[in-house]
């Protein structure tokens, strides 16, 4: 088949819910106390990846956690019963939904050994997340077998690492070596930052990247504070074209110019504040999209709905698309569950560069496939969860028999 990028999205859990658990992250916090839709957003996610398809990309997935997580519970010696209502959020949230944060991934043709390494994230800074990495490394490990692939444990605490939602490629082809961008955080003016400059610095050193084909660069404090918890919800990168807003980086005149010394064909776009502020930005999630390359040529922006729902923001890419620029096409996407507990198109995505054959099939999916997924999702998620649900027995259990179903019907047995 070839080496090509792969797409993996993380199915929405059955336990999808709203505790706003996430300081920084504004949508998420505006919509904590309301009632979540697991069904509907566990088929608005399977819908974006029939979309992929449909675009020619190749695409996979990644399963939901066990939810609640009793082993995690049972560390803090408590149970679901017993625990702090935020503690018990923590066990039950749906967040690995959002693979962005799952790993950091450097292509064969980065690494000076000749594989694709991917780096789990530790996600400690919030404990709603810190308690993901042990079964992304199952699922990595089972999905990644092959010699192909180096899959790594989390960077240890306290050097915080959120995977590839802080990590961008350049390269003129998928099997070309890229430039790869770390970029990490100082300040955000109350919120935390997430990503440490060590730990990207260690993720380069463990796949064995070329240090004068690797830039660390500092996200903006301004972005953080306005709301980028992670650089993903300011700045994408695809191909040989950089995407990003005005106030995105903290130096970005240093950051372009090395970029340009190292590829002299990057097309770099940026968005003025002038014409779409930065709170516009985020609240629209432009940058959260997917840029991708298709397979006839060209670039698109998958873009949330949100986005042509903001003026500016709408305004300034068909002016964009207008031109003669890289990015020609714009492809929306109804991911409004998703997008309201703070994560958009990108953030629903790890991008994995392998060839498919070398990957287990279990963890790849056609329209066939998604057909009975999302069948499996009618009869198993449930329609709702309001806020004072999460402390009932029955929701837990039916939680734990979707996954336990759609483990049977993916005949992933290992992982329950």
């Amino acid at each position: 088949m070839g080496v090509r990028e792969i797409n993996f999205d993380g199915l929405i859990g059955p336990s999808h819910n709203y505790a706003g658990l996430s300081p920084g992250n504004l949508a998420a916090s505006a919509n904590a106390g309301k009632v979540a839709h697991p069904r509907a957003a566990a088929l608005q996610g399977i819908a974006k990846m029939r979309a992929n398809l449909a675009l020619g990309l190749t695409q996979g997935l990644f399963l939901p956690h066990r939810r609640p997580d009793h082993r995690w519970l049972a560390s803090l010696a408590t149970n679901v019963g017993d625990a702090a209502p935020w503690l018990r959020a923590a066990a039950l949230s749906a967040s690995p939904m959002w693979a962005a944060n799952a790993a950091t991934v450097s292509p064969a043709a980065d690494t000076a050994d000749g594989r694709c390494h991917l780096t789990v994230a530790n996600l400690v800074t919030m404990p709603h997340r810190s308690h993901e990495w042990p079964e992304t490394l199952a699922q990595f490990r089972i999905a990644f077998a092959n010699p192909a692939f180096a899959v790594h444990a989390p960077v240890p605490p306290p050097f915080g690492d959120e995977g590839a939602a802080n990590h961008m490629r350049l390269a003129p082809g998928p099997d070309a070596p890229g430039v790869e961008i770390f970029v990490h955080g100082f300040a955000g003016g109350g919120f935390p930052v997430r990503q440490h400059a060590e730990a990207g610095r260690a993720i380069a050193r463990s796949h064995g990247l070329d240090p004068a084909r690797t830039l660390h660069v500092a996200q903006s404090e301004v972005a953080i504070a306005a709301g980028a918890f992670h650089n993903d919800v300011v700045a994408v990168a695809d191909g040989l074209t950089l995407f990003a807003h005005e106030q995105a980086f903290a130096d970005a005149a240093t950051f372009y110019a090395d970029l340009r010394r190292i590829l002299p064909d990057v097309a770099i776009i940026e968005v003025p504040a002038s014409a779409v502020p930065l709170c516009d930005a985020i609240s629209s999630y432009l940058f959260n999209a997917q840029l991708v390359t298709l397979p006839e040529g060209g670039q698109a922006l998958i873009l949330p709905g949100e986005a042509r729902e903001t003026p500016s923001v709408w305004n300034w890419l068909n002016e964009m698309v207008a031109g003669n620029g890289p990015i020609r096409r714009l492809e929306l996407v109804d991911v409004r569950q998703s997008m309201a507990n703070g994560g958009g198109p990108a953030c629903l995505r790890l991008r994995v560069v392998a060839d498919p054959a070398t990957i287990d099939q279990r963890f790849l999916v056609d329209e066939d496939r998604l057909d009975r997924i999302a069948a499996l999702v009618e009869q198993y998620w449930p329609d709702s969860i309001a806020p004072d649900a999460l402390a009932d027995p029955d929701l837990w259990t039916n939680i734990e028999a979707a996954r336990a179903a759609l483990l049977v019907l993916l005949e992933l047995d290992e992982l329950s």
